[in-house]
């Protein structure tokens, strides 16, 4: 458990109204605080497990008016059982070599980035990133984080391409996952499931019980992918609910 005793509490602030990035026609807000302090790591798992999303060293959830869309979830570990679909996207990339490796941007990580937002969020919130901005993102942090490599095998002894990226933060309870992009074009592999599997058994085996994932927002195509990762809690109030998974998967 979490010493909030030593957490200072934090002054909140709040943004105002943007277009909302996931359901047309509505408008966003967000409150935030900083990460600083003596226990910034302390802080962070005290607002993780109170709905907050980590961005460098910032933590924010939604506050919009007349609208409660988004709904932090997170898989119970212990006990997700991966069916048919998800055996199979196991042992698409069970060739695939894996490696940790601290928050330290690099032009590789930042090439596949590009990647996978020209072709995949070309008109979303970061569709203009610019290297720099990578480097803030990646490296600007006061907590324990990581990343996640994913590559493809090698015969020459170098490392093999790098297909899929994950930047993660190790919690109290869980593993979170900040950010992950990966190679639009090798779409066979299902990169994007497969990140979360890997982060599921990688949690089992720390002794993690949860893999925090962010917001689910039911409507919202680019958020559905999340409901499938059953059983999944969602946060209700000021306290974890399993959520249900929905008719339509």
């Amino acid at each position: 458990m979490t010493d909030h005793s030593r957490t200072r509490f934090p002054q909140f602030y709040i943004t105002s109204p943007q277009p909302c990035p996931y359901l047309a026609g509505r408008y966003e807000k967000k409150v935030f605080t900083h990460l600083l302090g003596n226990e910034p790591a302390a802080l962070n798992n005290m607002l993780s497990q109170a709905g907050f999303r980590r961005s460098q060293n910032i933590a924010y959830r939604p506050a919009c008016e007349g609208c409660q869309a988004c709904i932090s979830v997170r898989v119970v570990v212990d006990d997700f059982h991966p069916g048919r679909t998800f055996r199979r996207v196991l042992a698409r990339n069970a060739d695939l070599r894996t490696e940790i490796v601290p928050p330290s941007a690099s032009a590789e990580q930042y090439d596949l980035l590009r990647r996978y937002l020209d072709t995949r969020h070309a008109d979303g919130g970061m569709a203009d990133m610019s290297q720099m901005d990578y480097v803030s993102m990646i490296e600007d942090t006061t907590i324990e984080t990581r990343l996640v490599e994913y590559r493809l095998p090698s015969e020459s002894g170098t490392p093999g391409k790098l297909i899929a990226t994950a930047l993660t933060d190790i919690l109290s309870d869980g593993l979170s996952m900040v950010y992950s992009f990966y190679d639009p074009l090798d779409t066979g592999r299902s990169l994007g499931t497969w990140m979360v599997l890997d982060h599921i058994e990688r949690a089992r085996r720390m002794g993690l019980p949860y893999v925090y994932l962010g917001y689910w927002v039911d409507g919202s195509r680019k958020m559905s992918y999340k409901a499938r990762f059953q059983p999944l809690e969602a946060l209700s109030g000021d306290e974890w609910k399993k959520l249900s998974p929905p008719v339509s998967l």
